[in-house]
C-alpha cells in the first residue's frame, strides 16, 4: 500500500483542504482521512489582498507563510489519523493561485501559485510535488482543469456515464465515460461557482458574512432578469473548450462595480436580489455549458462536489436549469455518489497527481487543456535529510 497527501487551497479562499489517500496494490484508491483547516480572517485577508494589490514583498512573504500553513494542516490531519509522516510517499500541493492567465491566439498562458514547497517538505519531513500547472502551459495548454485525469482514476464507474461537477470558487465539470471505455473525458471551466455569490454576501453584510449560508439570501431575493442577461453576455461563456477562468475575470471587482452602480445598501432587499441573480447565473451557466459542450454524449448522472453542494438554493436552481436544457439526469450531492466526502474531491485529485509524478505518468489531458501533448506534471522537492533541522 502506498500513501499520498493532497492539498488544495482554492479560489474560495476559505481554508486548506487536505486529503490522505491510500493506493492498494491492485490499483484501488481509498480516502483514509480528510479535513479542512479554515483560514483565520487575517490569513484570508492577506490572500485576498495579494490578488488585488500584492507587491513583490507581500507576495514573497505570503509564499513562505503559505508553506508553513500548509504544513500545519498536513501535520494536523496526520496526527488525527494516527499516521506517521514517515509513511507518506509524497505530498501533492496545488498551492494558492494568485493569478492565472489562459493562453490566447497571440500569447501563451501564464500562472502563479504560492506555497513554498521547500518549507512544506522541511516542516513535514515529506517530499513534495508542486507547481503542477506550468508544464501543461509550457506546452501551450490552459494549465487547467487538471483534476479530470484524477477524476477518471477515482470516479469513473462501470456501466454508466457521469458528469462530476465541482462548484468551488469557480465551477468546472468532467464528463466521464464508463470505466474501461475508450472515450476521453470532456472537461472545462463553466464560469463562476461561488466566487461572485461569496463576494456579494460579504459586501451586503459589510463583512459580517463570508457566504450566503444555506442559500438564505438568494431564496428570499428576486432574480433581476435584465442583469442576469447582461452578465450572461460575458465573452467567456461563448468560448469553446479548452477553456479556464478565475478571479481575474470573475472576482470581487465585478461585484463591487455592481454594488456601486446600483447603489445597493447593506442588508437591503436589493442586496438579496443581487445574490439571487448571481446564484441564478451560476446555475444557468453550468446548465448551458453542459448542454452546449457535453451533449450529445449521454449523461446518466450529475454528481456535485465543492462548497456549492452546501447551498440548497443553488442546488435547487441548478436542477431547474438542467431540466430547462433537457438534461434530466439525476443530480446527486451525497458522499455515496463519489465514494468520498464531496469536499475532498480536489485535494484527493492532487494526491493522485503526486502519485502520477512519482511514477512518471503524464497527468494532463491534452484534449482538455489544449496542450500539444501529454506531460508529467509538477516539480519534486525532496524532504531534507533526517536530523537536518529547520
Amino acid at each position: 500500500m502506498r500513501r499520498f497527501v493532497g492539498i488544495m487551497s482554492g479560489t474560495s479562499m476559505d481554508g486548506v483542504d487536505v486529503a490522505l489517500l491510500e493506493r492498494r496494490a491492485e490499483g484501488a484508491w481509498r480516502l483514509a482521512a480528510f479535513a479542512t483547516t479554515a483560514y483565520s480572517e487575517g490569513r484570508r485577508r492577506r490572500l485576498l489582498d495579494a490578488i488585488s494589490a500584492g507587491s513583490a514583498e507581500s507576495l514573497t512573504g505570503l509564499h513562505a507563510d503559505l508553506g508553513e500553513w500548509f504544513a500545519e494542516a498536513v501535520l494536523g490531519l496526520l496526527a488525527r489519523a494516527d499516521v506517521d509522516p514517515g509513511g507518506i510517499e509524497a505530498i501533492g500541493s496545488h498551492g494558492q493561485t494568485v493569478w492565472h492567465r489562459p493562453p490566447r491566439s497571440d500569447r501563451r498562458g501564464a500562472t502563479l501559485q504560492l506555497g513554498d514547497a521547500a518549507t512544506l517538505a522541511a516542516r513535514t519531513g515529506i517530499g513534495v510535488v508542486s507547481d503542477f500547472r506550468t508544464a501543461d502551459m509550457a506546452a501551450g495548454g490552459q494549465g487547467a482543469p487538471l483534476v479530470p485525469w484524477p477524476d477518471r482514476e477515482l470516479f469513473s464507474v462501470e456501466g454508466r456515464t457521469r458528469v462530476v461537477l465541482n462548484v468551488g470558487g469557480m465551477a468546472n465539470l468532467t464528463w466521464l465515460a464508463p470505466r474501461g471505455a475508450e472515450a476521453a473525458p470532456v472537461a472545462f471551466d463553466t464560469g463562476p461557482g461561488n466566487v461572485l455569490i461569496d463576494a456579494a454576501a460579504e459586501r451586503v453584510s459589510e463583512g459580517g458574512e463570508r457566504c450566503d449560508r444555506d442559500g438564505i439570501r438568494a431564496a428570499r431575493g428576486a432574480v433581476d432578469r435584465e442583469l442576469l442577461a447582461a452578465l450572461r453576455a460575458h465573452a467567456f461563456y461563448d468560448r469553446p473548450p479548452p477553456r479556464s477562468t478565475g478571479r481575474e475575470e470573475f472576482g470581487a471587482p465585478l461585484v463591487d462595480a455592481l454594488v456601486r452602480e446600483r447603489g445597493i445598501a447593506a442588508d437591503s432587499s436589493a442586496g438579496d436580489d443581487l445574490i439571487a441573480t448571481l446564484t441564478a447565473l451560476t446555475a444557468v451557466t453550468v446548465a448551458e455549458a453542459m448542454a452546449r459542450w457535453v451533449r450529445p454524449r449521454p449523461i446518466d448522472e450529475v454528481v456535485v462536489a465543492g462548497g456549492g453542494v452546501h447551498n440548497p438554493t443553488l442546488m435547487a436552481w441548478l436542477r431547474e436549469a438542467l431540466g430547462a436544457e433537457g438534461i434530466d439526469a439525476p443530480l446527486r450531492t451525497d458522499a455515496r455518489a463519489l465514494g468520498m466526502d464531496p469536499d475532498a474531491r480536489e485535494a484527493a485529485g492532487f494526491a493522485v497527481l503526486a502519485w502520477a509524478h512519482r511514477d512518471g505518468l503524464p497527468g494532463n489531458l491534452p484534449s482538455v487543456t489544449g496542450a500539444s501533448g501529454p506531460r508529467v506534471l509538477g516539480s519534486w522537492t525532496p524532504a531534507p535529510p533526517t536530523g537536518a533541522g529547520p
